[in-house]
């Protein structure tokens, strides 16, 4: 009798299916998910796997190991599409271009005090305050804050700090900042400071500066020449930047621009955000899952459905590919454009996304080089067979023998990887006995390898010396993974980098790279 799994009859499934809308969920023969689709018509949309020829490899890979399709019919293809969006971040099927899901981009907010905050922001918001974005970066947020506070005087302190102010800080002292906190500007005059910068943060930069250019023509006719000297180098600063971020309009626009590039074995999503006709910045993303026959489009759909259910869209969404028929349930019931470039200033924009997707593309390749390089170059030093490709490294931190924490980080590829960090509280010992410590966070962490259930490392990294490593062995020991590498990492002299020791487990003597040593720098970073 035969133990090879059953043959998947899609000839007899697409018979029982609906042309509903829908979403559909393709499993391999021990049940995992391999694949996560919403369609207008799901007879349709399903059959195309299975009846189409010139599928890519990718998808011909995938549908090789169909064994079952299971169905959700929904009431129209938006629902679907809400529901596909939140299986794919459930079940992270293999097969899906997956995005990271930013929902924290960043914003400038103006807070409902009586004397408005001017700050940076992620989260959710309040009723009192006001929000001004999104930004595709945190540094776009902070450099616009830092031109708000030059030109407005906006207070960025804290409330607590702002309630408890006896005298005005450094930020008045530099003329980034009019005292607020110690009566330094009356409530009227720094409300209309906080007007000009959400008139500008709206897009009527003109009238912001006509305003401005008023008051200080006003100053200079009363002879109060230092107000308007300064009302004039504010003028400057809001030109000079306009100058720098504006870029052609016919009308002050908001639009994102999306480019989609496959180069170099990558394939890079570029958002390119324009608001009231300045370029807030780019933001270039690298999905999970995308093979290096990826299809753009697909990838392009994938990024518009995953993103803009999370996040307002502007009215015009300029894209280098037509999706506007795939991508149309996410707008349901918006007035949203999505298309291709419809004149020369659209195209402008667009070739600019594609250039910043260049630049990631590039910066990314040189990236992994360098981490190919260190890596293989920790190999050569650590005489490993091959390198590692997961390092994990363990420290112990407390005050004063209290609150005692062991950290352990992890390194894939290369790469830092915080979803896979971990820190574990330490009870039951003696304040300030760190082999203790790191016996208790090490047992609790590889009981789990020796069991199966969590993968093992490459190299295990202990930020300390020869009692530290030995703690290590023993624990490695005992649950029979003694064939795991281990290396120990003693600080030098006054604890100064560059001087540390490495104990290698196995070896008699210790090792110092040097300080321009590659292997030596990943360690470096890893601790």
């Amino acid at each position: 009798m035969s133990d090879s799994p059953p043959v998947f009859d899609a000839k007899a499934f697409l018979a029982t299916l609906t042309e509903s809308p829908g979403v559909y969920r393709m499993l391999d023969a021990d049940g995992n998910v391999l694949y996560v689709g919403k369609a207008k018509n799901l007879k349709r949309r399903v059959g195309s796997y299975f009846l189409r020829t010139g599928l890519s490899p990718r998808i011909a890979l995938m549908v090789q190991q169909v064994a079952a399709v299971e169905i959700t019919a929904t009431r129209s293809e938006a629902e679907a599409l809400i529901l596909e969006n939140t299986l794919i971040k459930k079940l992270t099927p293999k097969y899906n271009i997956l995005f990271r899901d930013d929902k924290s981009y960043a914003y400038i907010k103006l807070s409902g005090d009586e004397f408005p905050q001017l700050a940076f922001h992620r989260g959710g918001f309040e009723k009192r305050s006001r929000y001004f974005g999104p930004f595709p970066s945190g540094l776009a947020v902070r450099d616009s804050i830092q031109l708000l506070q030059k030109t407005f005087l906006l207070r960025t302190c804290e409330n607590a700090v702002f309630a408890h102010r006896s005298r005005p800080c450094l930020m008045h002292q530099i003329k980034r900042c009019k005292g607020p906190c110690v009566g330094l500007v009356s409530q009227d005059e720094y409300a209309e400071d906080v007007r000009l910068a959400e008139l500008f943060l709206k897009g009527r930069h003109s009238e912001v500066i006509g305003r401005l250019t008023t008051q200080m023509q006003a100053e200079a006719d009363a002879l109060h020449f230092e107000q308007a000297a300064a009302l004039r180098d504010q003028i400057k600063s809001l030109q000079a930047v306009l100058h720098r971020q504006y870029v052609s309009s016919t009308g002050e626009e908001d639009a994102d621009i999306i480019a989609v590039l496959a180069e170099r074995g990558e394939l890079c999503i570029n958002l390119a955000m324009v608001r009231s006709g300045l370029h807030l910045g780019d933001k270039a993303l690298f999905p999970r899952n995308a093979a290096v026959d990826a299809d753009p489009a697909e990838a392009l759909s994938a990024f518009i459905a995953q993103h803009y259910l999370e996040h307002p869209p502007p009215l015009r969404i300029i894209v280098a590919l037509d999706v506007a028929e795939e991508c149309s349930a996410v707008f349901e019931d918006k007035k949203v454009t999505i298309a291709v470039p419809r004149n020369e200033r659209e195209r402008a924009w667009l070739e600019m996304a594609e250039k910043n997707a260049t630049l990631a593309i590039t910066a990314r390749s040189q990236a992994k080089t360098r981490s190919s390089e260190r890596l293989e170059a920790l190999r050569t030093a650590l005489q490993m067979e091959e390198a590692p490709a997961r390092i994990e490294c363990f420290d112990i931190s407390h005050t004063m023998g209290e609150g005692t924490v062991a950290s352990c980080v992890v390194c894939l590829d290369g790469a830092m990887k915080s979803s896979e960090y971990r820190r574990f509280n330490i009870s039951g010992i003696t304040p300030g006995d760190d082999y203790a410590a790191m016996r208790q966070a090490l047992e609790r962490r590889y009981s789990k390898v020796a069991s199966g259930d969590s993968p093992a490392p490459d190299l295990i990294l202990i930020d300390g010396g020869k009692g530290q490593h030995r703690i290590a062995r023993e624990v490695l020991e005992e649950l029979n993974l003694s064939h795991l590498l281990s290396v120990g990492v003693a600080k030098g002299e006054e604890r100064k980098p560059g001087l540390e020791t490495l104990f290698v487990w196995g070896r008699e003597e210790p090792l110092q790279l040097p300080m321009d040593h590659g292997g030596f720098h990943l360690i470096q970073e890893v601790r």
